[in-house]
């Protein structure tokens, strides 16, 4: 996780009060987390940090595109996304983040890293069914819808009316009592 400390936060150094933070999230990311269900990504993160005498209130926002797999297609899309997030950071005797809006870090910590922070809110901000939006608008052409609308099963107009013989017969076997 060394390539992640450009997400270190020192908040021992900043003044009381609220602070902006801005990163650009791309594939190499989610790459550190080996995260590989994104083909590209290209989302913006906003951070603010408000520093309190006691304790750091940050409040996440990211807005982009991520290009993902369709979950019927497998065709790749450009999927928007936005999220947000609040964390809040109080200090106390020992580490502790069980809890997902509160963070507990010891009293001598100087900082603070948010890249798992980020991680899961672009993850979680992603629709759980991806579906192509060619597929709702039925303008996507792909090999693989061409191929099952080429095994589907086809109906004829001749035969809508009548029924199997087959049928007929094991139907004499339930008057049959």
């Amino acid at each position: 996780m060394k390539q992640l400390k450009e997400y270190n936060i020192p908040f021992v150094g900043l003044k009381v009060g609220k602070h902006q933070f801005e990163y650009q999230i791309g594939k190499t990311f989610f790459e550190t987390f080996e995260y590989d269900d994104f083909n590209d990504v290209a989302i913006k993160v906003d951070v603010l940090l408000e520093k309190k005498s006691n304790m750091l209130e940050l409040e996440f926002t990211s807005n982009g595109l991520v290009n993902i797999n369709c979950d019927s297609t497998n065709e790749p899309y450009d999927q928007d996304t936005t999220g947000s997030l609040s964390l809040v950071v109080k200090f106390g005797d020992e580490y502790n983040d069980e809890n997902e809006e509160l963070l507990v870090l010891p009293h001598g910590e100087y900082q603070i890293n948010i890249a798992q922070y980020i991680y899961e809110m672009i993850v979680l901000s992603i629709p759980t069914k991806r579906v192509h939006p060619g597929i709702e608008d039925g303008s996507l052409k792909s090999e693989i819808l061409e191929k099952l609308e080429e095994l589907q099963p086809k109906q004829t107009d001749e035969n809508s009316g009548e029924i199997d013989p087959r049928w007929n017969t094991l139907k004499k076997l339930l008057t049959d009592k």
